[in-house]
């Protein structure tokens, strides 16, 4: 299976291979958890709705986010591949 593949298949995601083995990155999630949990439970089940509605779309917002920096940064590195074939073929003539 080509690189290609493996990304269209979904056997590579960026996301894990470069946060698995962050250390401030796992600090800030367990903290995270930790803080909704005493959050959770001093809000009444109507306020956990809207934490949850909230929660949804912030994380809804990060993906788009992040989808759009990943095209940004593929794009980029096409681009500064195929300058750098152009800056070879050019020397070489």
């Amino acid at each position: 299976m080509t690189l290609l593949e493996d990304l269209w298949y979904g056997n590579i995601d960026p996301h894990e291979a470069i946060l698995q083995n962050d250390k401030q990155f796992k600090n800030l999630l367990s903290l995270m958890g930790k803080t909704q949990d005493k959050l959770s439970d001093t809000l009444t089940e109507r306020q956990k709705e809207t934490l949850e509605k909230y929660d949804a779309a912030v994380n809804e917002m990060h993906s788009l986010a992040e989808l759009s920096a990943f095209r940004y940064g593929f794009s980029l590195g096409v681009r500064l591949i195929a300058e750098s074939i152009s800056i070879q073929l050019t020397n070489e003539n």
